[in-house]
């Protein structure tokens, strides 16, 4: 069996964008708001050279929301892509859920299976690639992140980042650290 790692991507792989106009941060809209967090490129590496196979898994409401355009979130993605191919970063699939429950975009408003903390794509995910899940984990900085997890069998990371603070009351993970190389070294040190 293989063992997994699945990330949030926002807040975890790259840096929250502070929007002025709704004073809060948000994952990047635009390619040029695209920042990777210092250091998680090395990082990743350290944990695929561990044979971990890593997936991201994000909730991209956005758009459902209004706030931003389809093409802007898939243009950020692919960008994101390029960013961890570039450094020789190959991640076994990228998971994007572009739903809210409370869309003002019809076709992506309402209740859907994908929308952490479901464990859609996680659970397709074991299946797919014969994963065992108690060699896997789960990281997130909210709180749906972690309940993902445990939806799924998985231990949990919390990654204490800042813009994210306001999304973490109460989700009780197995471990929390203030980024990915510190959940780097719990999961290689738990073997």
């Amino acid at each position: 069996m293989n063992k997994a790692i699945f990330l949030d991507r926002d807040g975890v792989i790259n840096e929250l964008v502070f929007s002025k106009e709704r004073n809060e941060y948000e994952p990047p809209h635009s390619i040029e708001d695209v920042k990777l967090i210092e250091g998680v490129t090395v990082t990743l590496k350290r944990l695929l050279e561990n044979n971990f196979r890593l997936f991201i898994i994000s909730n991209q409401p956005d758009f459902a929301k209004g706030k931003t355009t389809l093409e802007n979130l898939i243009n950020v993605s692919e960008k994101i892509r390029e960013l961890m191919e570039e450094q020789k970063i190959i991640l076994t699939e990228y998971n994007y859920c572009y739903h809210h429950p409370d869309g003002i975009v019809k076709e992506y408003s309402g209740d859907c299976d994908c929308r952490k903390p479901k464990p859609f794509f996680i659970l397709n995910a074991i299946k797919k690639y014969n994963l065992d899940k108690n060699s896997s984990w789960m990281t997130g900085d909210r709180d749906t992140d972690i309940q993902c997890g445990k939806n799924s069998g998985l231990k949990t990371i919390l990654i204490e980042y800042a813009g994210s603070e306001n999304y973490r009351m109460n989700s009780n993970p197995d471990f929390k650290v203030k980024n990915l190389s510190e959940a780097a070294d719990i999961i290689l040190n738990s073997k």
